[in-house]
């Protein structure tokens, strides 16, 4: 039987467990709560000064030495499985296969990382050689390579306590990188990201690497998140969370003396437009598609189809119904907090409110817990409200009634940035599809056919990401082998000799 993992409440900073006197207490769904330390200001200047110090040689390491570090990870976190899903269950309320199935993801991804950097293509080395005799002016040798940033702040997110916090995406990318990585690990799961953090440190220890590489950070206040950030030695930020922190991070490294890049994914209605052939066709699946989609885990992705537009007519009318009846159906889910279970209930409150808006199904949430909610409104209310297109963390949902295709491009030219938007769409529904296409590019990161955006797939193409509020910055994503680049600046090297230019040129 796999002995429980019982948290101990330290930080790691440069390859040591520190305590703090100042401490907070963690709050599972389930089992004991645990304290854990709340560090300050000077725990951060620590931290943040052992990666730099860490940085001048880990970004000098061979791309094998970090694709072998990357492997060690992922196979320290399989070694701790079990007792990771427990206490992973424990404190988010999450199921046991859910926690199962994202631990797979995130060693997956972490081995993922460790392939491009072996083959390189991530580095997009140019070299322009030397033309001594063209006039009116010779031209130098230009080589061109991209190298680290330097210290990366990592946040970990409360709805994947895995694969998008200690050990995710974020820490992976910047490591595979060559840049040491500073967590402020979620105070959602911090028994789940100690534990996490206890397997980096024994890969950067077998690795043979200077501790400072990786150190882990906890705290419930936001105060520990706004002093990372503004540190000077941090030269960039991963965020997963919502809007509101998220920008509020974004304006302080924006506001800093150097300003740095702020990488946040801060959240989507991910909208699908239901096209009338598809509706007609197989408008019953869609309902039952789309319910299942919009209540797999409380509703708690950032990826959650919480929008549906769709002409109004007998066909859309009668998938509104299926989807009322499925939903319907469906009990209360265990949310990841009860500030987020509070907070699902309010915004939902305030959304039924809104002029326009009509209840198709709501019941009361119990603490902690989500119930599912829909709600239909018109294109011309969409249009005339802004707060229609806001983001409702949870399993609740608004139908969009169109009056015709015409209505449905004006809506998709209204919104904000998204993650995903979604064509449901047949044969016959092709040259509308054309149209919105366009339209649909320039809002998302990524555009999906006859699907459901919440699997998102950890490959070379994925992008995870889109125009703000999506994200801070449209031209990277959090998923995928293209993450790396986001940890990296391109430099040229002018007339340098061999003996001076990095590994990566010689």
């Amino acid at each position: 039987m796999t002995q429980s993992f019982t948290p101990h409440g330290k930080h790691l900073i440069g390859g040591e467990w520190i305590a703090s006197p100042a401490t907070f207490s963690s709050q599972p769904a389930e089992g004991p709560s645990h304290a854990f330390g709340d560090a300050g200001s000077e725990l951060v200047d620590q931290a943040c000064r052992s990666a730099e110090e860490t940085f001048w040689s880990y970004s000098a390491t061979s791309r094998a030495e970090r694709a072998a570090f990357l492997n060690a990870i992922a196979d320290e976190i399989e070694a701790l499985g079990e007792q990771i899903t427990e206490i992973g269950v424990q404190e988010t309320g999450l199921p046991t296969a859910r926690l199962q199935g994202e631990r797979g993801r995130t060693t997956g991804q972490i081995r993922l990382f460790a392939s491009p950097i072996l083959e390189d293509d991530y580095l997009d080395r140019r070299h322009d050689t030397a033309l001594p005799d063209r006039q009116p002016l010779p031209r130098p040798d230009l080589k061109m390579v991209q190298r680290p940033l330097g210290p990366v702040a990592v946040f970990g997110a409360s709805n994947f306590p895995l694969a998008f916090s200690t050990a995710g995406g974020d820490t992976a990318s910047a490591l595979a990188a060559g840049c040491p990585v500073v967590v402020k690990g979620h105070p959602a799961h911090p028994g789940t990201g100690e534990i996490v953090a206890e397997a980096i440190a024994a890969a950067v220890k077998n690795s043979g690497l200077p501790g400072g590489v990786f150190s882990f950070l906890q705290g419930a206040s936001h105060e520990l998140g706004s002093t990372l950030v503004q540190h000077q030695l941090i030269k960039a930020v991963g965020f997963t969370g919502s809007l509101g922190g998220g920008r509020a991070l974004y304006d302080l490294c924006a506001a800093r003396p150097e300003p740095i890049p702020f990488f946040g994914e801060l959240g989507s209605v991910n909208p699908m437009f239901l096209l009338p052939g598809a509706v007609k066709a197989r408008g019953a699946a869609i309902a039952e598609g789309w319910a299942g989609s919009l209540t797999m885990g409380a509703g708690q992705f950032c990826t959650n189809p919480g929008v549906a537009v769709a002409v109004d007519g007998p066909e859309s009318n009668a998938l509104l119904e299926a989807t009322r009846n499925a939903l319907a159906a469906m009990g209360s889910q265990t949310m990841l907090t009860e500030a987020i279970a509070k907070a699902y209930a309010d915004r939902r409150d305030r959304l039924a409110a809104i002029a326009g808006v009509q209840e198709q199904v709501s019941s009361a949430c119990p603490p902690r817990g989500a119930t599912p909610a829909l709600y239909v409104t018109s294109g011309e209310a969409w249009l005339n409200n802004d707060a229609l297109g806001e983001e409702v963390f949870g399993p609740a949902a608004l139908f969009v009634r169109v009056t015709n295709l015409e209505e449905m491009a004006k809506v998709a030219q209204s919104l904000h940035g998204q993650l995903t938007c979604t064509l449901h769409m047949d044969s016959g529904d092709t040259e509308a599809a054309k149209r919105l296409v366009p339209i649909l590019e320039r809002k998302a990161g990524r555009l999906l056919a006859n699907g459901f955006p919440t699997g998102v797939e950890v490959s070379s193409a994925m992008v995870h990401g889109g125009p703000y509020p999506a994200s801070t910055n449209f031209g990277a994503t959090s998923v995928g082998t293209l993450a790396i680049r986001r940890f990296l600046r391109p430099v040229c090297y002018q007339n340098m000799p061999d003996d001076l230019l990095p590994a990566e040129l010689g």
